[in-house]
This record gives structure tokens, sequence and C-alpha cells, in this order.
């Protein structure tokens, strides 16, 4: 029997079994008398196959192989996970939400050249406190180019991605509040809204207890207070107007762009990245919960 190392953080990231989905994947393995498709692991760490392993040492007579992927660092293996549980398993919408921003989580905050992050290279303690952070950092270049190509890998926009990983957060702080939490959370046993764990992805330290309370007390929650923008509706609609105008001034100047392959694949490059910037602002004013 080989010991294969079991990481916390890594089984943490897979969607557990219901009861009957558990019994029944341990009644196909013994039918079978060994498992059909190896473990994967990095190095001695057991990166996907939690049940089926947990299954053969309840029952040492099944056989079983691993395969060895060549991961550099603990982010690359996390990716991984998250990328290969939104391809194979049917997940609650809670469940694909916290894999998806969980994978943008790790993908966009990677930097160059250690293959560590905050996540790894920081206390717990630290931790914990940032998860409440970055949130108010602008988005990098290098962000939206992720963001985009995560999107593209699950057939959701872009915001459903940052979206996502303010939910991710949000359950993870819940989790360390009450243990136990993003279990129920994730398997639609706890519903939460989104709004919520957004806000409770945002606050600081010290206000997290109350939005805790509040969600597990809804009748708590103050009366909502009317809410004054003190939005010039006027300047806005102007600074959209001299956009139009803009554009159309500049249009007047590229006659050929029709018959110019090159120049039509930069402005439509040009217009594609403005149209998904413009699209945020749309699904954000759409939504029916705001935080």
């Amino acid at each position: 029997m080989i010991n294969l190392k079991i990481d916390p953080e890594f089984q943490n990231q897979i969607p557990p079994l219901t009861d009957d989905e558990y019994k029944q994947l341990e009644e196909n393995i013994l039918k079978e008398g060994k498992l059909i498709s190896p473990l994967i692991v990095w190095g001695n760490t057991l990166v996907d196959g939690h049940n089926r392993y947990k299954i053969v040492q309840e029952h040492p007579e099944i056989s079983f192989s691993t395969m060895p992927l060549p991961f550099e660092s603990r982010e690359e293996v996390l990716a991984w996970i998250c990328k290969n549980q939104l391809g194979r398993r049917n997940l609650t919408p809670e469940q694909k939400k916290f894999l998806v921003g969980k994978q943008y989580s790790i993908e966009h905050r990677k930097p160059g050249g250690n293959g560590n992050n905050q996540y790894t290279t920081a206390t717990q303690e630290a931790v914990q406190e940032e998860l409440c952070q970055n949130d108010t950092i602008p988005p990098t270049a290098t962000e939206n180019s992720v963001r985009k190509q995560i999107a593209e890998q699950h057939n959701v926009s872009e915001s459903y991605v940052a979206r996502s990983e303010k939910f991710m957060r949000g359950v993870q702080i819940m989790d360390q509040m009450i243990p136990g939490m993003q279990e129920k959370i994730l398997s639609g046993q706890f519903k939460v809204r989104d709004a919520d764990m957004h806000r409770l992805a945002r606050a600081d330290f010290p206000n997290r207890k109350q939005i805790v309370h509040e969600i597990l007390h809804p009748e708590d929650r103050p009366a909502p207070q009317k809410r004054i923008y003190g939005i010039n509706y006027s300047a806005l609609e102007v600074a959209v107007r001299r956009i139009q105008q803009d554009f159309d001034f500049l249009m007047r100047y590229l006659p050929k762009l029709p018959d110019d392959s090159y120049a039509k694949t930069e402005t439509l490059k040009i217009l594609k990245q403005h149209k998904a910037y413009m699209a945020q602002f749309e699904e954000m004013l759409n939504e029916k919960e705001i935080a």
C-alpha cells in the first residue's frame, strides 16, 4: 500500500460527495476490484482522487496506481484542481462560483519567477486579514487578461469571474469564523446571498462578526435606508455623447477600414475591450441584489 500525503488545502477545494454518491463509488470500486483511473499526485502528495484513496485505505485488497504531474508550485496544483473539478462533475451553482473564484484568485495573483504568493508565504493570520483587502486594488492588465481567459474556459462572463472571487473570499471568511460553513454553503444546505458574501469579503476584520450575525439572523438586519446618490446625470450623458462624437469623428478618417485587414483587426480589438468594459457596468446595474 502506497502511503500518500493529504494536503488539507488541496482536499478542501474538492466538493465532497453526498453519502449516496460515496456509497455508489465504493460499490463500483469493489465490483471492479481495482481503481481503473490512477490517482493524481504531486510528489507524494495526493492531488486528485481523495474519495477513491479513502476507499482503498478501507479496503487494502483493492489495487491502485498513481500518476505524477510536474507541477512547479502549490499555486499550479490549486489552479489545476479548480479547473479539473469545473470540467468533470455536476456542481451546485455555489460550488461553481467558489471554484471559478478560487482559480481566478490564484492565477491573477501569481508574482513572476518565484512560484509563491501571499497564500503560501504569509502566516495564517495575515492570510485571513488579506482576504478582505485585495478588493480595493484596481485590476491590472494581467488580471484583465486572466479574467478573460477564465471566462472563456468556463463559458461565463468576465464580471461573473470577478464576482466569484468575492463570493469565494466571503465563504472562506465565513468558514474561518464558523468552521463547517463552507461545506454547508457550497452544498446548498445553507443559502446565502451573493451580496452578503461580497460585503463580507470587503469588510474590515472588526466588522465581520456583525455581518456574519446578520447572515445567520436576517431578522436582525437593520432596516434598509434610502440611498441618496450625488450623481450628475447630465454630466454622465454628456460624457457618453462625447464618446460617440469622438468615435464618429475618427471613423471619418478611416475610409479604407473595411478593406484593410490589419486596421480592421486592430479596430475590432479596441472596440471589444471597451464593449467588455461597458458591459460590466450594465451587468452591475441589472443585478437584483446590490450590496
